[in-house]
């Protein structure tokens, strides 16, 4: 039984990545997860600019605060970060890569031996209302495919963490993004993604 989840979380300034980290390690928490821990990393102090969150999730206390090597679970907010940094480099064999995308895995040009969730967080958050000045927030929506590809966390105590954070009013609007982006999540897997290489 695996007792330690170790995720990154790869963004851009702006996009709430340290928000989604911080809000599924506290859901982890009233999951009965005893040791969990949230360390950013920005690679410019500007808006719009790669910043990844190192999460760990942990049956016991949480030992290293050091930068994740090789992910369990790797999370992309914004797909075009792909032609920007090697996510799927390091991730763990069976593990799994949650991307922000309307793509395909094909598409996105990805394979290898892990899981691969897709979800249109973007288009779940807009159609759920999450748009300031313009902006639309996936911090929460990514949670979506997140709930349905890693059975880590529940619909029931991401919600518990969101009403730490927002008003009533602000806590439903994210939870429609959430389950718009979890019923909408496509799952493949490597036997399948091969099935459908070779099937043309």
């Amino acid at each position: 039984m695996v007792t330690e989840y170790e995720i990154v979380w790869h963004g851009r300034g702006g996009q709430g990545a340290v928000t989604a980290a911080k809000i599924l390690t506290e859901a982890a928490f009233y999951e009965g997860f005893k040791g969990v821990s949230a360390k950013p990393t920005y690679f410019s102090e500007r808006r719009g600019a790669p910043v990844s969150v190192h999460t760990r999730i942990s049956r016991n206390p949480v030992r290293s605060f050091s930068n994740v090597l090789n992910p369990d679970i790797a999370v992309i907010l914004d797909d075009n970060l792909l032609g920007m940094v090697n996510v799927t480099a390091d991730i763990k064999d069976g593990g799994l890569l949650i991307i922000n995308s309307s793509a395909t895995p094909q598409e996105l040009g990805l394979d290898g031996n892990f899981t691969i969730a897709i979800a249109d967080a973007f288009r779940s958050s807009e159609s759920a209302g999450l748009v300031v000045q313009g902006n639309v927030l996936v911090s929460t929506s990514i949670l979506g495919p997140f709930i349905a590809a890693s059975n880590l966390v529940s619909v029931e105590t991401i919600r518990r963490a969101l009403l730490n954070k927002f008003s009533a009013k602000s806590v439903e609007q994210n939870m429609k993004a959430i389950q718009l982006a979890c019923e909408g999540t496509r799952i493949y897997r490597p036997v399948q993604r091969s099935m459908a290489v070779g099937s043309g």
